[in-house]
């Protein structure tokens, strides 16, 4: 891509920028929490557009979060290696090159302008493909359903831009019980705090929806499985990270663990 001019996106799906700096930013790290060398071949390509957020101090957030995911994920692809898993507002995540299992169904889902963007850096192939459609309608429901189950939805820094999310959660654990589900969702004073620094920053994307309590999304037919934030992640990838941050996360969750949101998994049709 030798012009950032070509790049054409939405007000909300730029923000796919934001994680995508921050794996290349990572990667780039002697002991890095994940590594993602595609991420860092993108952000080179695109230029400006995708380099200008690893400035971003607090990047290492945003890892944390795809790390946690990603170890769900594997976890799911542990019981069911020739499952599906279904990414939601896929972006220009990698999440496919860092689980593949050699068996794994793998769908990512964006919106059309983010898909024609993804196309210049993905194929797709026999067990991977790519599907443009909104997580607020349906119609991309039957091109899931001819993948094999069972099924894991991934949303990662999505839902909350979406004043409909309630009703998109709803609609899909209708119609695919049974399921995992993860995703991200934050109280009203970290949106509140979002919106003051999209204003400093002249950032136009704002989030719509906010879920003080992940337990109470339980009644849209959900049921709560587990639910941890960056600061305070899953033991299996505790023990997993460098050393530096096994020894700062318990300071800094009790600073910022009120403020970064939860990262939830649930079982549909509950």
């Amino acid at each position: 891509m030798a012009d950032d001019t070509q790049i054409e996106l939405g007000v909300v799906q730029e923000t796919l920028f934001i994680p995508l700096a921050a794996r290349a930013k990572e990667t780039r790290k002697t002991k890095p929490i994940l590594r993602d060398p595609k991420a860092a071949e993108m952000v080179a390509a695109i230029g400006e557009p995708a380099a200008k957020y690893e400035r971003d101090t607090g990047a290492w957030l945003n890892v944390m979060r795809t790390a946690i995911f990603d170890t769900w994920v594997r976890a799911f692809l542990a019981e069911h290696p020739a499952g599906t898993v279904v990414e939601i507002g896929t972006g220009l995540n990698t999440r496919f090159d860092r689980v593949d299992n050699g068996q794994v169904h793998w769908i990512d889902m964006d919106l059309p302008d983010t898909i024609e963007l993804r196309r210049r850096f993905f194929t797709d192939s026999g067990r991977r493909r790519m599907l443009a459609a909104s997580v607020l309608d349906e119609d991309w429901m039957p091109a899931v359903r001819q993948s094999p189950g069972p099924y894991f939805f991934v949303s990662e820094g999505v839902l909350t831009y979406l004043a409909e999310a309630p009703r998109a959660i709803e609609r899909i654990a209708a119609a695919f019980p049974g399921e995992l589900f993860a995703f991200d969702t934050y109280p009203q004073r970290t949106m509140k705090q979002q919106h003051k620094m999209a204003d400093k920053n002249k950032v136009t994307a704002r989030w719509a929806w906010a879920c003080d309590e992940p337990r109470a999304l339980e009644p849209l037919g959900l049921r709560l499985l587990e639910s941890v934030t960056s600061t305070r992640p899953p033991r299996a990838l505790r023990d997993q990270l460098p050393t530096r941050f096994r020894f700062y996360l318990p300071l800094a969750n009790p600073v910022m663990g009120r403020f970064i949101g939860n990262l939830n998994l649930f079982r549909t049709g509950a």
